[in-house]
């Protein structure tokens, strides 16, 4: 049996390349992390969040599931977010989803895939909470995006809502929380609008996001990419 021979190799040409540039890089990158940042993402396979931003491995604290959920009883994600918080001390906190998330297009439409339905449950009840604001839009493509636009908003706030951030806060910890998605089309990412630093902001920045996506155009023409394949996330 083959054991994926060729991701082992390009797993040696990735390392040789590293340490040529930096010889040093992985003793020191072994010894502890100190990122900055926490990154909240979608587990599309296209949109892994390091190459993104374009930072090396110990930079940023990855967690990922299907359509970037914030769920309060999730203890993987609050987890994840507790960990980043308390004991690497990120100073950001970065909830990014993406346009033409397959997630998302299943949660809109009420599509049946399995277990991952019950999941999605909680991006139709974004759906069912925002349905005039998505019903300001054209169905279809459009649709689709605007809710993909509203999940990360709704998950972005269930961030600010848990008691990680709060207490954070509360203590005068330094910790910024961020509205961002991110275009398959062309490869770049975009503010929502949502970026606070306390819990006296949450609420009216939540509220003046969500007003400016109101106001905005319908996005998936120009942010959807020409071709997606069927299935992804």
């Amino acid at each position: 049996m083959k054991f994926l021979p060729q991701l082992f190799a390009s797993n040696r040409a990735w390392s040789e390349g590293i340490r040529r540039k930096d010889p040093d890089f992985f003793t020191t990158l072994s010894r502890q992390q100190r990122p900055d940042y926490l990154w909240i993402g979608c587990s599309d396979s296209r949109v892994p969040a390091n190459q993104i931003v374009g930072l090396l491995p110990g930079e940023i604290f990855v967690h990922r599931n299907i359509a970037n959920v914030v769920v309060h009883t999730d203890l993987n994600c609050l987890s994840v977010a507790q960990f980043a918080v308390d004991v690497l001390k990120v100073r950001h906190i970065i909830v990014c989803g993406h346009y033409g998330c397959g997630g998302v297009t299943a949660a809109l439409r009420g599509d049946r895939f399995g277990l991952v339905d019950n999941w999605l449950r909680h991006v139709q009840d974004v759906r069912d909470r925002y349905a005039s604001l998505l019903d300001s839009v054209p169905a279809g493509d459009p649709r689709v995006d605007r809710l993909c636009e509203l999940n990360v908003l709704e998950q972005a706030l269930n961030v600010c809502e848990t008691t990680i951030a709060r207490d954070a806060w509360q203590r005068g910890q330094e910790l910024h929380v961020h509205s961002w998605i991110y275009s398959l089309r062309d490869g770049l990412l975009r503010d929502l609008g949502m970026s606070v630093s306390s819990w006296d902001e949450v609420a009216p920045a939540h509220r003046k996001a969500l007003s400016a996506l109101d106001k905005s155009p319908a996005t998936a023409k120009r942010n959807r990419p020409s071709h997606t394949r069927k299935s992804q996330t």
